[in-house]
């Protein structure tokens, strides 16, 4: 189904989502034959909201959100397991990757189910209570997906009218476009959102402000951007974690730290996994994947086999040198995203090595030629991981970022996770206001801002060590505090992109990446599907530089 060819009859919204609820936005599939009598009552109102939630699931926690927003940054490079190098390496990237394909498709769709949820939202019968708070949703939803879109693949096609039986044109609308509506939007959503929301999942007032003010900033407007992340700041529902590897522990999804999140069911069968029968247009692999897309290959080195704690390595991405040096040996990041340590678990295993023993380590650093002689395990430190230039020389193994990591699986195969996707936390807001502080000329705020966060990260007596200076704030040194606060998130791409240091930053710190990269890909091309299903090919044509 191409993205301006779409039927919104009742049936085909509701095979959409079905069988994608999740653990708090339960959904109701009343009997009916058409949106005009399903959506006209309260309960069929919200199963069109809840699918308005659900497309969310398509980019976070999945291989392609991640292709598209991680990789093909200074930060992650191209594990032996990657399927999109296209993207990660920009080797002969066009219209045809499966990946934009995909989230081009679903996020049109949302968009439209969003527009008719607006459009029809009076009639629903909804309280006076309830209606803004739904309308509030549909806005924030409709801007968040829309935000998704004009950064990936700029003026592309816009329309708030919701779109009945089969469309064949395509408009070309321009970005300021897009970027008013998604202010409109946000506003209202702030406006009629309530500070908190009974199930767990659904967007706040202090969500729709934090990605406000992360709007904001994209579009330069620093005042704007500083006093929407104060105010979110100032909301005591939010919280920095003590300690930041507690973050990604499953028993913690709930942490006050996160502002906005997607939430899939520890229930895997109610998340979004494709069954022909039940849930056809689902997704291939369902739930939460990132916790296989960071691991490096262990399971085959000598006295490991897979298990559910290590996880099911797909080797897809790898950090590149550049993201290793950020970190300093005081700053407790590193250890609290990175696993550099596999202890022995195989009945099989080298000679002298126990179980529970180190079978292999792999290090940033450079070990000693003499030091690794001596020892039983496997060592894969720097000049092993990477060549003198920053060029990966071994991309089976390396640091493996274990923030995603889910030891609750049921299996050690088991794709899928129920891992909740922090979408926003409140450490990004205190690096919005940073860098709105910096910009704004106020660089000891931004300074403070900023130390906030290393002071945190701080190893045990070393918070004066992390410390940082107004001298030292610069657009550079906040995208780098981004990387090692941020690092695996689904934003670099964005974050590099709205700060113009795209092409700047992957040239200096990527060599794996540089080597096919144009100037023209700051712009995504459009997918190929789309261009051979409208009609006014001549006026809606591929974004330029792509074939």
């Amino acid at each position: 189904m191409n993205a301006f060819l779409l039927k919104t009859g009742v049936l085909t919204l509701s095979l959409l989502t079905l069988f994608s609820c999740n653990d708090a936005l339960e959904e109701y599939n009343p009997s009916g034959l058409t949106a005009e009598t399903v959506y006209t009552t309260p309960e069929g109102f919200e199963t069109l909201v809840n699918a308005a939630y659900s497309y969310q699931r398509w980019w976070y926690g999945k291989e392609e959100g991640y292709n598209i927003a991680e990789t093909g940054t200074d930060i992650w490079t191209s594990g032996s397991g990657e399927v999109f190098r296209d993207l990660t390496q920009y080797l002969n990237l066009q219209g045809s990757n499966t990946a934009l394909t995909s989230e081009w498709r679903e996020f049109y769709a949302a968009i439209n189910l969003c527009n008719g949820g607006i459009s029809r939202i009076d009639k629903a019968g909804l309280s006076a209570t309830l209606r803004p708070i739904r309308e509030g949703e549909l806005r924030f939803l409709r801007a968040f997906y829309y935000w998704h879109i004009v950064e990936s693949w700029g003026g592309v096609h816009f329309t708030t009218q919701e779109t009945n039986g089969i469309i064949s044109t395509a408009n070309r609308t321009p970005v300021e476009t897009f970027y008013n509506q998604i202010f409109e939007d946000l506003k209202l959503a702030v406006a009629n959102l309530p500070t908190t929301q009974p199930q767990y999942g659904r967007v706040t007032k202090g969500a729709a402000q934090a990605f406000l003010a992360r709007m904001y900033l994209t579009r330069g407007m620093n005042k704007e951007a500083l006093e929407m992340a104060q105010a979110v700041l100032a909301n005591t529902n939010y919280k920095l974690e003590a300690n930041y590897a507690d973050l990604w522990k499953m028993s913690n999804l709930k942490t006050r730290e996160a502002i906005y999140v997607v939430d899939y069911s520890v229930n895997l069968a109610l998340n979004d996994l494709v069954n022909t029968t039940f849930n056809p247009y689902g997704h291939g692999r369902g739930s939460n994947n990132a916790h296989l897309l960071f691991l490096m290959k262990y399971d085959d080195r000598p006295g490991m086999t897979r298990d559910i704690l290590n996880g099911r390595p797909f080797n897809r991405y790898m950090p590149t040198r550049f993201l290793m040096d950020l970190y300093t040996d005081d700053d407790a990041r590193y250890e609290g995203s990175f696993q550099q340590v596999w202890l022995a678990n195989s009945t099989s295993r080298p000679a002298g090595m126990n179980l529970g023993d180190t079978a292999v380590y792999c290090t940033r650093k450079e070990i000693p030629d003499a030091f690794e002689a001596t020892r039983k395990y496997q060592t894969y430190d720097r000049s092993k991981i990477y060549n003198a230039n920053g060029t990966v020389k071994d991309n089976l193994r390396y640091p493996t970022l274990s923030k995603f990591m889910d030891p609750t699986r049921a299996s050690l195969n088991e794709a899928q996770s129920a891992r909740d996707v922090f979408v926003i936390r409140l450490a990004e807001v205190y690096l919005i206001a940073a860098e709105a502080q910096m910009k704004l000329g106020n660089l000891q705020a931004a300074a403070d801002y900023i130390n906030v966060l290393r002071t945190r990260a701080a190893k045990a007596g070393k918070a004066a060590a992390m410390q940082i200076t107004a001298a030292q704030v610069t657009l550079d040194y906040i995208l780098d505090e981004r990387a090692r606060e941020l690092a695996g998130e689904q934003l670099r791409w964005f974050d590099l992109k709205r700060t113009g240091k795209l092409l700047e930053r992957i040239r200096a710190n990527a060599p794996d990446n540089a080597v096919n990269l144009q100037d023209f890909q700051v712009l995504r091309p459009i997918p190929q599907t789309q261009l051979d299903a409208i009609s006014n090919k001549t006026e809606f044509t591929q974004n330029q530089g792509y074939q």
